[in-house]
């Protein structure tokens, strides 16, 4: 083996010099996947850059690490771990030095974004980043030119070619957005933070086999110690030794009931609801701090007993959902409980386990608590609140509940525009509302059974058209529909069912009577969801049919969530 071809580096390296020093050109490999960060993610980083922003403090901030192939003697830089967010950084960067209008600082910002000519040598201007040679062109010619991440705002879907290029403009529009609304301090200072106190650390690695090997060791669920097993090495040293292996025991106890994922994420929503604030740093240094430390060093058994315990219990309460008792609201907490599970996030959590823990034995209580988190939770989810403000959301109904507002707590309500918004949303084309739509058919199901917590336990449940997306020109649809109704109704509530099996390409198109018989009904001729019934008793589907269910479907959504 030639020497130094298993050689390693490693460093904390800020943006600024990261991008500008000349020792990296960074390049996606085209063996690597697509650029994949969408419009929830990039706002989080923004948002975290904007809090480190907003604590006014000198210290560095981290921004994780960046997994490299690269000689010791070449630029070159293939990038295995870290595409996503050095990508999503230089679109930040790009959009930064197109809306400040300072000139002198708009350069210094493209100094980051590509490598300056030097004309004297021959040299033309490189790009710092270049993605896979797919999507490359899109990303220099919108993204790193200046001047023109204003075009790639305004650019329509017919432009980009990739799933890749979609979500770059996707993310720009969405950042932009936000970054528009500084002022242009803010904006220097922003720039500021990313460049000179922002750090990655940068791993490389002359050969590719063992640049995937660090990167397989970095992302290893259960290898390295977790943030519990460190915390749990804290609270039974401060046991008394006679008592240690019995409260060693309950630990390892519920961290084997929960299951080990499980069991670190509910540190994660103890800090939240002890502290009653998102998490801005890690939990090894947050949970000490704001949970674990008026414990220390000498209750740690108070600590299991009065913390970890209730809150382990509740969450296998709430994981299992089988609340037991005579009082028939035990059920309908199972139920709410069930619902609140199809959410495509956990930060509701927290509020649950809270309410779980502080009135475990109280049906009528988590039956009226379930019910407004739900409806808060549910408007959240369709109106695409990402996770800051959402967050945030959660921890203000965390500190009224823990002032004893109880069921009363204001930030259980929906402020007028957000109920207006909610309702437009769901009137609109929610088929397109990808993370949405199944939420939404499944709890309208709900309503139409009469019942709040309805669950189907299908291994498939799809959302499907009844008027199709694509219908022949031959077809009675196209007899049924203009071109201009079709367009109107496709992707709204009106026009959509509930079916628990995949869709079939060739039935989708299948005139109404056809697709009734074949398709929306189940082998013995019955359909499974009450919404899909609904559709099953209409003679014909036309535009009027299709609007009389929108409304109809509307406004039972609109009053179950009191919009």
């Amino acid at each position: 083996m030639a020497p130094n071809t298993r050689r390693l580096e490693a460093a904390e390296i800020n943006i600024g010099k990261l991008l500008t020093s000349g020792d990296y050109e960074f390049v996606i490999p085209e063996y690597q996947r697509p650029y994949a960060w969408g419009v929830e993610e990039s706002l989080q980083l923004l948002s975290d850059l904007l809090g480190a922003l907003d604590r006014d403090t000198d210290e560095p901030y981290f921004l994780g690490s960046i997994v490299l192939v690269k000689s010791p003697d070449a630029a070159r830089s293939e990038v295995i771990d870290g595409q996503q967010r050095i990508t999503t950084l230089t679109l930040l960067l790009s959009l930064l030095r197109d809306l400040v209008k300072n000139t002198d600082l708009r350069r210094s910002i493209h100094e980051l974004i590509e490598k300056p000519a030097v004309e004297w040598d021959n040299q033309p201007a490189r790009p710092r980043l270049k993605l896979r040679p797919r999507d490359n062109q899109f990303f220099y010619e919108y993204v790193q030119t200046v001047g023109n991440t204003v075009k790639l705002v305004g650019l329509s879907d017919n432009i980009p070619d990739t799933d890749s290029q979609q979500r770059l403009r996707d993310n720009a529009k969405a950042l932009h957005g936000e970054l528009e609304q500084l002022d242009a301090d803010r904006l220097t200072d922003l720039f500021r933070l990313i460049a000179g106190r922002a750090f990655l650390v940068t791993v490389s690695t002359p050969d590719l086999n063992s640049a995937y090997r660090i990167f397989s060791v970095m992302n290893a669920r259960g290898l390295p110690l977790s943030p519990q097993d460190i915390f749990k090495s804290q609270v039974i040293g401060a046991i008394p030794e006679a008592k240690k292996w019995h409260y060693a025991n309950l630990w390892e106890k519920l961290e084997e009931d929960l299951g080990r994922d499980e069991f670190g994420d509910l540190f994660l929503y103890i800090r939240a609801i002890k502290a009653r604030s998102r998490g801005v740093k890690s939990l090894l240094q947050e949970f000490p701090q704001q949970v674990l430390n008026s414990y220390l060093p000498d209750n740690g058994s108070g600590f299991i007993q009065e913390v970890l315990s209730p809150y382990a219990r509740a969450d296998l309460r709430l994981l299992a959902q089988d609340l037991e008792g005579d009082d028939p609201h035990w059920e309908r907490a199972n139920h709410w409980l069930k619902r609140l599970d199809e959410l495509d996030n956990d930060d509701w959590r927290p509020p649950a386990l809270w309410a779980l823990t502080e009135h475990g034995e109280d049906p009528r209580f988590l039956v009226g608590f379930f019910t407004k988190l739900e409806r808060l939770a549910a408007s959240m989810l369709v109106r695409r609140v990402y996770a800051t403000p959402r967050q945030q959301r959660y921890m203000e109904l965390l500190k009224q509940l823990s002032d004893g507002h109880g069921l009363r707590s204001p930030a259980f309500e929906l402020t007028d525009n957000e109920r207006a918004e909610t309702r437009s949303l769901i009137n609109g084309e929610i088929y397109l509302a990808t993370r949405v739509r199944r939420y939404v058919l499944l709890r309208l199901d709900s309503i139409l059974a009469n019942d709040p917590g309805a669950s189907y336990d299908h291994r498939t449940i799809t959302v499907e058209h009844v008027l199709p997306q694509s219908p022949a020109r031959d077809s009675q649809w196209m007899q049924d529909f203009t071109e201009d109704q079709a367009a109107m109704w496709t992707h709204r509530l009106g026009n959509l069912l509930l079916l628990n099996r995949r869709a079939n390409s060739r039935a989708q198109n299948f005139d109404f009577d056809v697709k009734k018989q074949k398709y929306f009904t189940s082998g013995n001729g019955v359909a499974v969801f009450a919404l899909t019934t609904q559709v099953l008793s209409e003679p014909v589907w036309t535009p009027e049919v299709v609007e009389r269910r929108q409304k109809d479907l509307v406004s039972r959504l609109s009053k179950e969530w009191q919009l």
